[in-house]
């Protein structure tokens, strides 16, 4: 059984790159801070024949995500596809945002991001195949001043899954994120996502890409 786990799963690119993964027969977990809100998304698949649970975590919170990690792998005998997906979408500048909140916000937006691959790496690199996906954002590449924390978060994904592609490509393991150049609101913007990163999950090893760009409609 091939187990793809999405970690901070919502309505929109979450549930749509779960459900990408599961019309390919992925057993799908999917987990957020909210355990009721990831219960639902999986009965939404599950409604359409598909295989998923819901399980709770806290993205921001390294141990919750080893926990979660460690769960699944003993529950389903491995993790195939990580996606990690949770972000603090925090809409102030740097003037605005309460001070204590910077940390909190970098440890959801990319601390969670190496927390999980950290502990799904063990395994991963062991057996040498798997595949790490981080949903990434164009404020990687143009920091936007009223979504400081946020950008900052997403430079964050980017340098790490280009800082460890190809120490984990040579032992087989594909770790790569797909780049959104704005805000996704919509079921196509999401489905076009997901399906981006189905093709970076399939390409042939000897043809990987760390990275794919997406910008959104309108």
């Amino acid at each position: 059984m091939t187990t793809f786990l999405s970690i901070g799963s919502g309505p929109g690119m979450g549930l749509a790159t779960a459900e990408r993964f599961a019309r390919e027969g992925f057993q799908v977990v999917l987990s957020a801070r909210k355990g009721d809100k990831a219960q639902e998304l999986a009965d939404q698949l599950k409604s359409k024949g598909y295989k998923a649970e819901a399980r709770t975590v806290d993205a921001g919170d390294p141990a919750s995500v080893a926990a979660l990690i460690a769960d699944v792998e003993g529950t389903f005998g491995g993790i195939d596809v990580l996606h990690f997906n949770a972000a603090s979408m925090r809409n102030q500048t740097l003037a605005d945002q309460p001070r204590d909140s910077f940390n909190t916000d970098l440890a959801v937006n990319v601390g969670g991001a190496m927390a999980a691959t950290q502990a799904a790496a063990t395994k991963m690199l062991a057996r040498g195949s798997g595949s790490v996906l981080l949903t990434g954002g164009g404020f990687a590449l143009q920091p936007h001043p009223e979504y400081l924390s946020l950008s900052i978060g997403k430079a964050g994904i980017r340098a790490l899954a280009q800082g460890i592609f190809d120490t984990f490509k040579e032992k087989g393991v594909h770790v790569a994120t797909v780049t959104i150049a704005g805000f996704v609101n919509s079921e196509k913007d999401a489905t076009a996502v997901a399906e981006h990163f189905w093709q970076l999950h399939s390409q042939p090893s000897g043809s990987w890409e760390v990275e794919a760009m997406y910008t959104p409609e309108g």
